[in-house]
C-alpha cells in the first residue's frame, strides 16, 4: 500500500496570536512573563541620549493597523550592535494601540555603525502579512545619509520614505505605509 501525502496547507496570516505568544501581557494572558519581552529597552543607567520614536502603521487606504507588531533592532549609542550596553537591549517590541493603531519605543539615538549611517531596523507583522517586513528608520539631521550604502539605492521620494521627521529635539515620527501613495520602502532580508 503506498504512503498517502499530505498536501501542503496554505501559509496563514499571523492572525491574534502574535500578540498572545510575543506580548502575553498585552493579550490579557497574565503570569507569564512579569512584563513583556522587548516593553522596555533601557533603564536608568543607560548611556546615550534618550530618545523616542512614535508611529502608525498604515495599510493601503490609509487606515491605522490597530493590529499591528512593532520590533526594533539598533546599535548603541556607540554604534556598536549586539552589546549589552550598561542598561540597553539595542532590541525592543511594542503593539499598536488597539484604538488608534499608535506605537512607541523610548529607546537611546543610535551612533553611526561600520555599516553606514545611523539607523533603526523595524520588523512588522499584522493581520494580512504573511511574512514580516523589514525596513529601516534613518534620523534626518544625519550627515552620513548621502554615503549610506542602502539609501544610496534607492531613488527620490521612496528615499524619504525611510527618514523619520523630528517632531522635538528627541521625538522622531517614523509612520510605515504598507502600500499605496508613499508606500515605504521594504527591504528583503
Amino acid at each position: 500500500m503506498a504512503a498517502k501525502r499530505l498536501k501542503e496547507s496554505p501559509s496563514q496570516t499571523a492572525g491574534p496570536y502574535v500578540h498572545i505568544g510575543c506580548t502575553p501581557n498585552f493579550a490579557g494572558i497574565k503570569g507569564v512573563y512579569d512584563g513583556d519581552p522587548g516593553a522596555k529597552m533601557l533603564t536608568d543607567t543607560v548611556e546615550g541620549e534618550r530618545i523616542t520614536v512614535t508611529g502608525t502603521v498604515f495599510d493601503g487606504q490609509g487606515a491605522p493597523l490597530t493590529d499591528a507588531l512593532i520590533e526594533i533592532w539598533q546599535a548603541d549609542a556607540l554604534g556598536r550592535f549586539g552589546t549589552m550596553n550598561s542598561g540597553f537591549t539595542g532590541w525592543g517590541r511594542c503593539p499598536a494601540d488597539q484604538s488608534t493603531g499608535a506605537w512607541r519605543f523610548d529607546t537611546v539615538r543610535p551612533g553611526a555603525s561600520s555599516v553606514g549611517a545611523a539607523h533603526i531596523i523595524f520588523w512588522i507583522v499584522a493581520r494580512g502579512i504573511n511574512v514580516g517586513l523589514h525596513t529601516r528608520m534613518y534620523f534626518p539631521d544625519d550627515p552620513l545619509l548621502d554615503s549610506d550604502p542602502l539609501l544610496s539605492l534607492i531613488e527620490g521620494a521612496r528615499r524619504e520614505t525611510l527618514i523619520a521627521k523630528e517632531v522635538s529635539p528627541t521625538v522622531f515620527q517614523f509612520d510605515i505605509h504598507l502600500q499605496g501613495a508613499g508606500e515605504t520602502v521594504f527591504l528583503d532580508v
